[in-house]
């Protein structure tokens, strides 16, 4: 799976130890051996899964089968905006 922006903002978002480990559990945990080789790990297994399933979100089709509408939220809040007199 190619990395995705919002994704890549987030690690680029951290600072520089934090960003080589986030980007080395993205690169081992995509690949087949690296995923078992983190599954004798259990916490850096659940660390490299998480952070590669955030990647899903990016893509709005997705996002909305997992239950997120960027653009639902989006109207929602504009409407309670309105309701309560606020620009």
């Amino acid at each position: 799976m190619p990395s995705s922006p919002g994704l890549d903002e987030f690690v680029a978002a951290g600072p520089w130890p934090q960003r080589v480990g986030l980007k080395l559990l993205i690169e081992v945990g995509r690949r087949p051996r690296g995923h078992a080789l983190l599954a004798r790990i259990p916490i850096a297994e659940y660390a490299a899964n998480s952070l590669i399933e955030m990647a899903r979100y990016d893509d709005p089709a997705r996002a909305r089968a997992l239950g997120y509408d960027a653009e639902a939220v989006v109207a929602r809040g504009r409407e309670l905006r309105r309701a309560e007199g606020r620009p």
